[in-house]
């Protein structure tokens, strides 16, 4: 079988994703381009041309991804072959009804329903904080959950935070902006505010870090802070490392995520009696179907 060749050069989509710095977030960057050379990839095993594709092409390759993948990664998927359409000025074949049969069949074969991160509910945070050791890491870690808990943030969110986010309270507390999430790309931000308790334990780090690092929590390396973000990643490992040390069973330290915090800061919310509405403000939430689901619990708990 002789191998088809792209109808325009290979390489043109890589340079024209360049355009899409700055107007996307790196890991949908990121996600986006991985994508596109899994798409790239199959098309040439299965001597298909990737661009323009086909609609029966892109139809074959959603069904065949969705045999390994979730439903939402085919999607995504989708999505990514869409967007490098578009920037080549290519037609683009993603919106013909048999694509939406196609994801149909995906979504059929393999039902999956979202995995649930366990929450790091009031009394969990407790344990956690005091399993930090009295270590640089330990002081950044305790403002670090707490911050995360009463704030509801997203981790992504948490490291992005910088010290002109944070303002102080007559009374002691702290203001704090939240300037873009994954549902506020533009940056319009939200405004949430601390404990006494937390704004101690932030304080009490900001001290030690001092004012010439900007982020309000960065990385440390040999007990001295580094002038750069935290990754995302780091505030998942603080999380897992924490629940370890508190004594959780291994099967629980497994389902503890980067959301943790923000998932049993809501589920606290609905036991203390706020409402869906409510809880969706301080939470930044715009659809109510993701935070039923972070709730399911926490309702579970309100009405044994």
């Amino acid at each position: 079988m002789t191998l088809l060749m792209p109808n325009i050069n290979v390489h043109n989509w890589r340079a024209e994703f360049n355009r899409l710095d700055g107007a996307y977030a790196p890991a949908t960057m990121r996600s986006y381009y991985a994508d596109v050379e899994a798409f790239e990839s199959w098309c040439y095993a299965h001597s298909e041309n990737p661009f323009p594709a086909e609609v029966e092409t892109v139809c074959r390759f959603l069904e065949d991804q969705g045999k390994d993948l979730t439903p939402s990664t085919v999607r995504r998927r989708l999505y990514a072959i869409r967007k490098v359409h578009r920037l080549l000025r290519l037609p683009d074949p993603t919106h013909d009804e048999d694509i939406n049969l196609a994801m149909r069949r995906v979504k059929r074969a393999k039902p999956v329903r979202p995995k649930q991160a366990k929450g790091l509910t009031h009394d969990h945070l407790t344990r956690f904080i005091e399993s930090e050791p009295n270590t640089p890491w330990g002081l950044r870690n305790r403002a670090m959950l707490s911050l995360g808990y009463e704030l509801l943030t997203r981790r992504s969110e948490l490291v992005a935070l910088k010290n002109d986010d944070i303002e102080d309270r007559p009374d002691g507390t702290l203001r704090v902006l939240i300037r873009r999430s994954k549902v506020d790309q533009f940056g319009a931000g939200r405004i949430a505010f601390t404990s006494l308790t937390t704004a101690r334990l932030l304080r009490r780090w900001m001290a030690f870090k001092g004012t010439d690092i900007e982020w309000l929590f960065c990385p440390i390396y040999q007990s001295q802070p580094i002038n750069r973000d935290l990754s995302t990643t780091t505030v998942k490992r603080v999380i897992k490392t924490a629940a370890q040390r508190a004594g959780f069973d291994a099967s629980d330290v497994a389902a503890f995520s980067g959301h943790s915090m923000r998932v049993g800061a809501a589920q606290d919310l609905l036991k203390n009696g706020f409402d869906t509405a409510a809880i969706m403000r301080a939470g930044g939430w715009k659809s109510v179907n993701v935070l039923v689901r972070y709730l399911e619990h926490a309702e579970h708990n309100v009405w044994e």
